[in-house]
């Protein structure tokens, strides 16, 4: 069931360096929501603050109510959040097929013991997510590369892979950061219809960070527009890419005023 993200002033701070401020907003579950801004404006230490490769200085993140703010990320995966990242980190010496099983890790019954022993119930969990690794693969059209290794295909394929592997855990809530770097046209064409097949289906709420305003228009419910660290705008698509404040933001003033 798609999960509701909420954060309240969240403020993160490295030594004397202020890198987000106040920065709060509401996702409400099945949305896709976009997270835009400048480079250094702070998305991805935002990111990094949900999913738990932070911890906030202060303030609140919630998911469905319950505060997740410094938990861990592995503990987050076990409560429904996945996450890619803006260089896929895979395990470039394993196939494909083993890399996008990773993700269906906190699914198997029991614990360590109980995998290393390879009980009956662990077999035939592991042969489940087997077959649901396939067929994720092969609605991307990377069914052919299963027997692959990682360090054999390109890096638009990567992050292919990892948002495989990131579906298999059945997240409420899917964090994908910049997921259109480094893309051919054809392949941000096959992100926005996977994106929008998710979100047809109503079961995730997507956060999405991307500099690429043609897949944030695409895709997006509404989003928030973040300069050096602070919310700048909480709209649509259209209205953060026709306001004063953001292309200035983007472009600086100069360029602003002269094409005004």
């Amino acid at each position: 069931m798609a999960a509701r993200l909420t954060l309240h002033d969240v403020n993160l701070r490295f030594g004397g360096v202020t890198v987000l401020e106040g920065v709060g907003f509401d996702v409400e579950p099945g949305q896709v929501f976009g997270l835009v801004g400048p480079n250094g404006a702070g998305k991805t230490s935002l990111f990094n603050c949900i999913s738990g490769h932070y911890r906030p200085t202060s303030g609140s993140i919630t998911l469905d109510g319950e505060e997740i703010a410094g938990a861990h990320p592995s503990s987050l995966n076990r409560k429904g959040l996945a996450r890619t990242f803006q260089h896929p980190a895979l395990q470039l010496h394993h196939t494909v097929l083993e890399n996008v099983m990773l993700g269906g890790h906190t699914r198997l019954p029991g614990g360590p013991l109980e995998w290393a022993l390879r009980l009956p119930p662990t077999g035939r969990r592991e042969r489940e997510i087997r077959d649901e690794a396939i067929a994720l693969l092969e609605a991307q059209g990377l069914g052919w590369a299963v027997d692959a290794r990682a360090d054999e295909l390109s890096h638009g394929l990567h992050k292919g892979i990892e948002l495989c592997r990131a579906l298999l855990s059945r997240p409420s809530l899917l964090l994908l950061d910049e997921p259109a770097a480094g893309l051919s046209h054809g392949e941000v064409e096959q992100l926005i219809d996977t994106v929008k097949g998710i979100a047809a289906a109503g079961e995730i709420t997507v956060v999405v960070v991307e500099h690429h305003m043609g897949l944030i228009a695409a895709l997006t419910d509404r989003v928030v527009v973040l300069d050096h660290g602070r919310k700048l705008l909480e709209g649509t698509a259209a209205e953060a890419q026709s306001d004063p404040r953001v292309i200035e933001a983007y472009i600086g003033k100069d360029a602003a005023d002269d094409a005004a």
